[in-house]
């Protein structure tokens, strides 16, 4: 007897091959997966038996030399000493060009809720966010330099941190920015040199 292929019903063969399809897919597929979270890594200064040692953490090599930048100085990148009190100094050399860097990240950053003069009367506040103290205030400005750079570094009450946003150097020539402002705001005649003071005309 001769089957014809004509016969045959590829619809049924279809039907009845495709779960063996289908397992043998998900076999071979489970056979080549390895997740992340099973897969063998050491948790930081978890203890390990493969070192002599037990330690996962390997000592740097001798003679390792550090890329992009080494935050071995305190007060640079923290305001503050190795006591951790803050720091009364700049960590650099503060000149005209400093200043003026100051001051325009100080009206990128700042001004939306600070305002130009350091006021705390920035656009932000008069629609509703918190009100922060002016610069102008006694306290704001008797506290230390390191203060207001790790102000800006860490936030402070509803000032969220600007660590990501501003590089230490500017952090630093806003502080700059920041004295300047109070002393435009309380400065006296005799703060002026002497050989400047003729332009001021009658100010007292």
């Amino acid at each position: 007897m001769r089957i014809k292929l004509a016969d045959i019903s590829f619809g049924s063969c279809r039907r009845s091959a495709a779960p063996l399809l289908l397992l043998g897919l998900a076999l071979s597929l489970s056979a080549c997966r390895q997740d992340m979270q099973v897969q063998p890594k050491y948790i930081p200064l978890r203890q390990s038996t493969f070192f002599g040692d037990n330690r996962s953490e390997r000592p740097l090599v001798a003679g390792t030399v550090p890329r992009g930048h080494l935050d071995d100085d305190v007060a640079y990148y923290t305001g503050k000493d190795a006591a951790g009190k803050y720091v009364t100094e700049f960590p650099f050399k503060v000149d005209k060009a400093v200043i003026e860097r100051g001051q325009n990240r100080f009206n990128i950053y700042c001004t939306p809720c600070h305002d130009q003069l350091g006021t705390g009367n920035g656009m932000i506040v008069r629609r509703g966010y918190r009100h922060p103290p002016s610069y102008h205030i006694d306290r704001l400005r008797q506290v230390e330099n390191g203060y207001i750079f790790n102000v800006i570094t860490d936030g402070f009450g509803a000032m969220p941190d600007y660590a990501a946003q501003i590089p230490p150097q500017d952090r630093w020539a806003i502080v700059s920015y920041i004295r300047a402002l109070q002393l435009s705001q309380n400065a006296s005649v005799n703060d002026v040199p002497a050989d400047a003071r003729a332009q001021l005309g009658g100010a007292q």
